[in-house]
C-alpha cells in the first residue's frame, strides 16, 4: 500500500507525529473539536486509506471463511457485511477485520500490518496466514490495499451525503451496496451512523474532493478515535494486547460467534461464555483534566498500590474531555478511585458505569449447580 496518503498534500491537512498508529493519513485539519462536532451533528469525512485490504474471490469463499475467521459467515449474502476476529489456538485475539460481501468477491479491511499466529507459533502477515489455510479450497486471498482504499463518513447526515454525491445507500445494519465502482458499508459506529466506503485507490482524492464538497467537514484521525472511544469500540493493537480474548473487548457476538464450532480458539469463546467471566473489561475511564500531560497507551491502572489495568485508546473529547478505554480487572468495583502512572507523572481516573458491559448468563455453570442441587 501507499504509505503516506495523497490527501495529506491537501490544504488544511496536518500529519500525525512520526510513529504514531496513523502516521500517514491526516491527524486533523485544524480544530479537532469542530471536526467531532460536525461528525456529531452533521457529517464528516475520514481518510482512513491507511487500512490493509483483502480480497476473497472464489465460488468457496464463504465456506472456506467459516473455517478460518470467528464469524458465521456461511450465509452472508451479497449486499450484507459484519465484523470479524482471527484468533490464536488459546483464544486470544491476532487480528480484527471487517467485512464486506459485494458481488463475487467478500473484502476484509483490517489494520495496517495485520499479524496472525503461523503454523509454528510465530507471527506471519494476515495474509501469509489466510494463504497458508487454503489448501484445496477454490479460494484465491489476495492482497488488494492497491487496488481499494478505505474512507469513512460519520454523522447523522450520512445517508443524505451518500445520496447527493450518487452513492447507494444500504439499509440495516452492516448492509453493503456498490455503486460507481465504491463499496458502501453502512456502520452502527463511531456515533449513531457511518459508512465505510471502499473506493478505488487512484480515485481517493476525486472521491474525498466529491464529499467534502457535498457538505462533508475534513476530519482527522483524532477526532474520529475521540467518537470511537466515546463509542467504547476498541482498535486492535491500541486497547488490546498479546492476551486479549473476544469477551475483554466487547467483541463476542459483534465478531465472534459463540455457537459455531471449526475456528481456531473457539474453545476458549465458548468455555469464557457458557462456563465463566473474562479475568478483564474494556472500560471506558474519565481522566482528571488537570494535568498537562495525559496517559499512554500501555500504561499501567492502579487501585491504590495495586496493578488493575492496562491504559488503550486515550483522547480529548468535545465534550466530555479527556477519556480512555482500558482494560481493568473484573473484581474491581466502579466507583474504586483509579490512578494511571505515566512515568513521573499520576493521572486519576474514574470509571464510567455505563461503561461496564452486562455479564453474560453463565449457562454451563447455572446447569452445573442445577446438577448439583
Amino acid at each position: 500500500m501507499t504509505d503516506r496518503s495523497p490527501i495529506l498534500d491537501l490544504p488544511g491537512a496536518v500529519r500525525a507525529p512520526d510513529g504514531a498508529v496513523d502516521e500517514g493519513v491526516p491527524w486533523h485539519f485544524g480544530d479537532p473539536f469542530a471536526e467531532q462536532r460536525a461528525a456529531a451533528r452533521k457529517v464528516a469525512v475520514v481518510d482512513r486509506s491507511h487500512r490493509s485490504v483483502i480480497a476473497v474471490p472464489g465460488e468457496e469463499r464463504l465456506s472456506w471463511l467459516h473455517l478460518v475467521i470467528s464469524q458465521h459467515v456461511t450465509g452472508l449474502l451479497s449486499g450484507s457485511g459484519t465484523e470479524a476476529l482471527v484468533l490464536d489456538s488459546q483464544g486470544r485475539v491476532d487480528a480484527h477485520m471487517l467485512v464486506a460481501h459485494a458481488g463475487d468477491t467478500v473484502w476484509l479491511d483490517t489494520e495496517h500490518g495485520a499479524l496472525a499466529t503461523g503454523a509454528r507459533g510465530g507471527k506471519v502477515s494476515l495474509l501469509e496466514y489466510l494463504g497458508s489455510m487454503v489448501f484445496w479450497s477454490k479460494v484465491e486471498p489476495r492482497d488488494a490495499s492497491a487496488e481499494r482504499a478505505v474512507l469513512s463518513l460519520v454523522g447523522p447526515e450520512t445517508p443524505e451525503l451518500l445520496a447527493k454525491v450518487g452513492l447507494p445507500v444500504p439499509t440495516g445494519l452492516y448492509a453493503v451496496a456498490v455503486g460507481e465502482d465504491v463499496i458502501v458499508r453502512r456502520m452502527p459506529w463511531p456515533g449513531h451512523d457511518a459508512a465505510d466506503l471502499l473506493v478505488p485507490r487512484t480515485d481517493l482524492v476525486t472521491w474525498w474532493t466529491r464529499l467534502t464538497e457535498g457538505g462533508a467537514r475534513p476530519m482527522g484521525s483524532l477526532a474520529f478515535d475521540a467518537l470511537r472511544v466515546e463509542s467504547t469500540r476498541p482498535r486492535m493493537g491500541v486497547d488490546t494486547d498479546e492476551k486479549t480474548i473476544p469477551h475483554e473487548v466487547n467483541w463476542v457476538h459483534v465478531a465472534a460467534h459463540v455457537a459455531k464450532g471449526c475456528y481456531r480458539g473457539q474453545e476458549t469463546v465458548s468455555k469464557v461464555h457458557n462456563v465463566g467471566r473474562p479475568p478483564r473489561r474494556m472500560l471506558l475511564l474519565h481522566l482528571d483534566g488537570a494535568s498537562d500531560v495525559l496517559p499512554d497507551t500501555g500504561d499501567v491502572v492502579y487501585a491504590g498500590e495495586r496493578a488493575v489495568g492496562r491504559v488503550g485508546s486515550v483522547v480529548q473529547h468535545h465534550e466530555l474531555g479527556p477519556i480512555a478505554l482500558a482494560l481493568i480487572k473484573r473484581s474491581v468495583e466502579p466507583g474504586t478511585p483509579l490512578v494511571i502512572r505515566s512515568g513521573e507523572e499520576t493521572t486519576q481516573a474514574a470509571i464510567d458505569p455505563d461503561s461496564i458491559p452486562p455479564d453474560t448468563p453463565a449457562l454451563g455453570r447455572a446447569a452445573a449447580q442445577g446438577l448439583r442441587g
